[in-house]
């Protein structure tokens, strides 16, 4: 189990019966990245990594 695992369980714990929309989680991570600028780098991974999940050329 990696360290993060925790927050994402208690993300799930805590929200997992919530419907938002991509609009919304857009929005937080940009609040995110502003209280935490060292974090610009992940975020925008993850970001790119979540937007391009069903693309068919990065297998």
């Amino acid at each position: 189990m990696y360290f993060t695992d925790r927050g994402i369980e208690e993300l799930v714990q805590r929200r997992g019966e919530e419907s938002v929309s991509v609009e919304w989680l857009g929005e937080r991570l940009r609040d995110f990245v502003d209280l935490n600028p060292e974090f610009e780098t992940p975020i925008e991974r993850f970001a790119t990594w979540l937007a391009r999940l069903d693309d068919e050329d990065d297998d």
